[in-house]
């Protein structure tokens, strides 16, 4: 298993960018595909963008063109480079972590979540 830290979040104006981070601790040799999801107020979790390998990428739609994921293959560290911001993309932004153990059981964790605030 896999314990996540995310880190990084905070109130930008509208246009801005901003990078948040997640920190990965415990299994990270066993890591195969990590994602961010976010959730805004009375809404689902939705899923954000995901990297496999350090280098197979998706993006939600409503993010494409905007966001980057990255993680260098086998680095305990994922970002998500966010540029012009606005008011819609305001959620709780979530870590979320696939990995496999030496017996090939799979896990799926998740962070505590890092608040990203867009306003003026």
């Amino acid at each position: 298993q896999v314990h996540l830290v995310e880190s990084g979040g905070a109130r930008v104006p509208p246009g801005e960018s901003l990078r948040i981070s997640c920190e990965a601790s415990g299994n990270i040799a066993g890591i195969y595909a990590m994602a961010w999801y976010r959730q805004a107020p009375g809404k689902q979790r939705d899923l954000v963008a995901t990297i496999r390998d350090g280098e197979d990428t998706n993006y939600a739609d409503f993010v494409k063109g905007r966001f980057t994921i990255s993680r260098a293959s086998g680095s305990n560290m994922l970002y998500l480079h966010m540029n012009n911001l606005k008011s819609g993309d305001t959620a709780v932004y979530y870590c979320n972590a696939d990995s496999r153990d030496g017996a090939q059981k799979s896990y799926t964790d998740w962070g505590q979540g890092t608040q990203v605030t867009v306003s003026s």
